[in-house]
């Protein structure tokens, strides 16, 4: 930017995040986390072992020219730069997360590139921004050839699922979840606050924030990437619940040697999430103070918290039923 200028006041901002299970057989180590991140030989990965291991990238920036998704039809046309980067919580749960501000308005004609690249995750729209069209037009997803901030968040995650690190072999089945979220300004005096918070198909949550005018972009990616990791704790965690057959009564057995004894199909399927997930549950670990609030929120309802701990709660008196001997159980295991 010109001496004296500066950028222009963001009315909304918005992003995508992709979760997903790290395709390793291990965990990977800090070090190792330093390598799967180092998108940027100029910038280094951000590091923190606490309260637990946790590595972020950079961010790369995608230059954008096309028409901004709105609810009302044809959307006004937008240029400059989406950020993008990528974290990494205890080595075992990556996420893609992409990111940009709108301010109210623009020029009327398109700038040379060097005016955008000094405004990073800026897209500045070409005339006056129609804000609550383009939140709703964002939020429900863009037609072809408008703005899909989705697509970078997933280009960027693609590339790192390749990485020769990963030896492709996770030791669990999950799916990857979306999360798209928008945020607008708060009114005068109040402090940030979810809208609403919506579980759609395939996946794909969606997230509709009001935000002070001075909340950077970053934080509220932060807050969100905190919520779309949990929330992939959560949907993974009921799924390896909803996948295995509790309550059923074993076949009875029939003598065999020591050799030959395994572990119950029950503890067989739920050890993984014991070993691999069940520790990485600590919201707001990294929301910034003025965003933490909003966790309060999220915990009164949908109550995610109190969700978690009876998940866990479950998992665990299933493994205490099956480290029961059959002849000295009053009961089978029951969901």
């Amino acid at each position: 930017m010109r001496p004296g200028e500066t950028a222009p006041r963001a009315v909304l901002a918005c992003g995508e995040i992709r979760t997903c299970l790290l395709p390793a057989r291990q965990a990977l180590d800090s070090r190792a986390a330093v390598q799967l991140l180092g998108l940027r030989a100029d910038e280094r990965v951000l590091l923190s072992e606490r309260p637990n291991l946790y590595g972020r990238s950079p961010d790369t920036l995608t230059g954008v020219d096309c028409p901004l998704p709105s609810a009302d039809g044809p959307g006004v046309r937008a240029v400059g730069t989406v950020a993008a980067r990528a974290s990494l919580t205890e080595g075992r749960v990556l996420q893609g997360s992409a990111y940009f501000r709108v301010p109210a308005a623009g020029p009327d004609h398109r700038r040379p590139w060097g005016h955008y690249l000094v405004r990073p995750g800026v897209v500045e729209p070409l005339g006056r921004l129609p804000r609550e069209a383009v939140a709703r037009g964002l939020l429900g997803g863009g037609r072809h050839g408008e703005l899909d901030v989705g697509l970078i968040a997933d280009g960027l995650l693609t590339r790192l699922l390749r990485h020769p690190l990963l030896d492709q072999r996770p030791p669990l089945k999950s799916r990857p979840t979306r999360l798209r979220w928008v945020a607008l300004p708060a009114d005068p005096g109040d402090g940030p606050s979810i809208e609403r918070f919506t579980l759609a198909e395939d996946e794909l949550r969606t997230v509709r924030l009001r935000v002070p005018e001075d909340t950077r972009g970053a934080d509220v990616a932060g807050l969100c990437e905190d919520l779309a990791l949990h929330d992939w704790l959560l949907t993974t965690v009921v799924r390896i619940l909803d996948g295995i057959r509790l309550g059923s009564a074993p076949p009875p057995a029939r003598p065999r040697p020591a050799a030959e004894d395994r572990l119950p199909p029950v503890v067989g399927a739920l050890r993984p999430a014991v070993d691999h997930l069940l520790h990485l549950w600590m919201p707001r670990a990294r929301v910034t103070r003025e965003l933490a609030p909003l966790w309060d929120a999220l915990e009164e309802r949908p109550g995610f918290t109190r969700q978690w701990r009876t998940l866990v709660q479950r998992i665990r008196d299933q493994l205490t039923l099956h480290a029961i001997p059959s002849p000295y159980r009053e009961v089978e295991p029951v969901p």
